[in-house]
């Protein structure tokens, strides 16, 4: 018959080895759940990725109806227009991102200091119903707004002062218009997750409320702040419709030039171009998500 002492330690064996086959369960049922979701996301994304891939790197001869690999259509999406409107793409998008994160985290700020509780679901509000307008209507609201015969360009006489709706700055202004709501949307959280123990201890150790920025509040917000730039610049680079309704071609943009290629507007041809096109965006828009899944990552370990 066994003493106590042991029969105690082989209970606690078979529990710990029961734990362990547990725990060698777990990552198992998980894939699982998350199986469905793995195959939407391979055919809602994958399949169109892929097939993308395909017609960027691959050229079909028109006689014989043969496929080769190429690196043609690669390297004339870096050049010539295709580049410049690249180029012109990825300025507009750091300009506006840059400028609504400033203004945006001013805005935020103010709403979660204020003691008004309907100064902040009033702006929450806006925010969430400005940051979803876009698109063809936000073009003719702005056309009608600021464009030549426009209400407010007619009465300030902006004409005079060199206004120009269909150009960059006047992209710049539409683009600020949704961006901003979204950047307030995306750090209102994070500014709510400064604790006021914080600040008072800041406070009782003699810091001025430029300090408690300096070392504290801005050393934390700095990822959330960062990686709502980044979400910001993919939201202005993959914008489309409202640069097509307004401007047209006098501003190079990518997504423009792809729209353009694909219909043949300027050449006939140029499919193989505009796949080329948008796999420079995809590396583009991947490399941001490589900078903002980290940062979101190393806020939430601060503010929770």
């Amino acid at each position: 018959m066994l003493a106590p002492s042991t029969s105690h330690g082989l209970v606690d064996v078979f529990k710990r080895q029961a734990a362990g086959r547990t725990r060698r369960r777990r990552p198992a049922r998980a894939w699982l759940g998350a199986l469905p979701l793995l195959v939407f996301a391979g055919l809602c994304f994958g399949l169109p990725a892929g097939a993308l891939l395909y017609g960027a790197i691959t050229r079909t001869d028109p006689a014989s109806g043969a496929t080769e690999l190429t690196a043609e259509h690669l390297q004339r999406s870096l050049q010539g227009p295709y580049l410049t409107s690249l180029t012109g793409s990825v300025q507009l998008s750091a300009l506006t991102a840059a400028i609504a994160t400033v203004v945006g985290v001013l805005i935020a700020q103010a709403v979660v200091t204020s003691r008004r509780a309907a100064l902040r679901g009033a702006v929450l509000t806006a925010s969430g119903v400005l940051a979803n307008f876009g698109g063809v209507p936000l073009a003719f609201a702005f056309i009608a707004t600021l464009g030549i015969s426009g209400v407010v360009t007619q009465l300030g006489n902006l004409d005079a002062l060199g206004w120009n709706l269909y150009s960059f700055t006047g992209l710049t202004v539409i683009y600020l218009y949704f961006l901003i709501p979204l950047m307030v949307i995306v750090v209102v959280p994070a500014l709510d997750g400064l604790r006021p123990q914080w600040r008072e201890a800041a406070r009782n150790n003699g810091a001025t409320a430029w300090q408690f920025w300096r070392y504290v509040g801005l050393p934390v917000l700095a990822p959330s702040l960062l990686g709502g730039f980044v979400l910001l610049f993919g939201s202005a680079f993959a914008a489309h419709a409202t640069a097509a309704a307004l401007v047209g071609g006098s501003v190079p943009l990518v997504t423009l030039k792809i729209a353009d290629a694909l219909s043949g507007n300027v050449l006939v041809g140029q499919e193989n171009v505009a796949l080329a096109l948008s796999l420079d965006m995809i590396v583009i828009a991947g490399l941001v998500m490589a900078v903002y899944l980290p940062l979101q990552r190393r806020s939430s370990r601060w503010l929770h």
